[in-house]
């Protein structure tokens, strides 16, 4: 196994080199870059004044650039320009710079935000962490104890029902579930019961230790349930199957033979063995929740977190966060995979990666 995590650890930088390089080559393609978004900006100005206020000439005006919005503006102007966002450099030159600061985890500075990538995304970690974490954690509270119950129960009307449940809220987006607990519970249409932005009150500095502690769930319930609601389904599904599969094994038959009880059969011998493949999921189904299931129910609910961040800044072409955020999101969900792979063998070790990969 060690050899396996050895390869493993010594494929991500490839693995983060590869992503990097897609999205870069993705980005040069795509309209509306930040030189493109500040020249549109200069265009509502006068072509003078803004030449005296960036200190290059104003008689000289572009009539043909690479850029749509250049016509009209001095030539000098768009260079200062594209060297303020070092567009002045071709894009491998660029790229490679780019991936050198990355080695170092020397992310940039945001192009509208006159801050540091690290400093961002260390500042709105906590929020996104808060939300897949505890998503998470409900997940697997509620689907685990309702698998093993449909599995129980298999074919009577209480696995009917709640498998009707739980696939109708799978096929509910999240951004519109999260809509309708707006309408429904935060001032829209009908009540007022929770808060609409942020994961904490205004007066959070006033509050007591148990008062901030109801304060942060309080502002947490909305868009943790709307995270939730559609991740039941898989892992409810997964673990009914993975404990069907275990029971009509011939050492539960045997067990039921020597006359143990059903409990005991079910926690004492089923239990461990169909549990493996819901537990040692865990990493990827927190990688999940952290990096895509978190993005809109950011923006709806307006949570700091690196989903509005990442949002906002393609939005505003700002290209050190983007690239910033997808790094840190790669590193991440490889890392968390790779834990992933070490659970399955460290939870059973019939499972050896490294003789399969041989």
């Amino acid at each position: 196994m060690t050899a396996y995590i050895v390869r493993r650890i010594a494929l991500i930088p490839l693995t983060l080199f590869g992503i990097i390089a897609i999205n870069f080559a993705i980005v040069q393609l795509a309209p509306g870059g930040p030189v493109e978004q500040a020249l549109a900006q200069l265009q509502g100005l006068n072509v003078e004044a803004t030449a005296r206020i960036s200190g290059v000439a104003g008689d000289s005006i572009s009539t043909s650039s690479t850029y749509r919005g250049a016509q009209g503006l001095p030539p000098e102007l768009v260079a200062v320009i594209e060297r303020q966002f070092g567009f002045d450099k071709p894009p491998l030159e660029r790229f490679i710079l780019m991936v050198g600061n990355y080695a170092t985890f020397d992310l940039g500075e945001s192009y509208f935000r006159s801050q540091g990538v690290v400093e961002l995304i260390i500042d709105k970690l906590p929020v996104s962490i808060s939300l897949g974490v505890w998503s998470t954690l409900i997940i697997y509270l509620v689907s685990i104890p309702l698998g093993i119950a449909k599995a129980v129960r298999d074919g009577s009307k209480f696995d009917v029902a709640t498998s009707y449940a739980v696939f109708i809220g799978y096929a509910i987006p999240a951004f519109l579930f999260s809509i309708l607990l707006i309408v429904l519970f935060a001032g829209g249409r009908f009540l007022d019961w929770f808060p609409l932005r942020g994961l904490t009150s205004d007066n959070w500095g006033d509050l007591s230790a148990i008062e901030r502690v109801i304060d942060y769930f309080w502002h947490l319930t909305l868009p943790v349930t709307a995270m939730v609601v559609g991740g039941f389904a898989s892992l409810t599904m997964l673990t009914k199957n993975s404990f069907l599969d275990e029971i009509n094994k011939q050492y539960v038959l045997t067990a039921r033979a020597k006359g143990l009880s059903p409990n005991r059969v079910l926690y004492g011998h089923v239990f461990r063995n169909a549990m493996l493949i819901v537990i040692a999921g865990f990493p990827a189904t927190l990688v999940g929740m952290l990096f895509t299931g978190s993005v809109l129910i950011e923006v709806i609910f307006s949570l700091d977190g690196l989903g509005l961040l990442g949002f906002e800044a393609i939005i505003n072409r700002d290209y050190p966060v983007v690239f910033g955020t997808l790094y840190i999101f790669s590193l991440i969900g490889l890392v968390l995979n790779l834990v992933n792979d070490i659970a399955y063998h460290v939870i059973d070790p019939r499972i050896d990666f490294e003789s399969q990969a041989a």
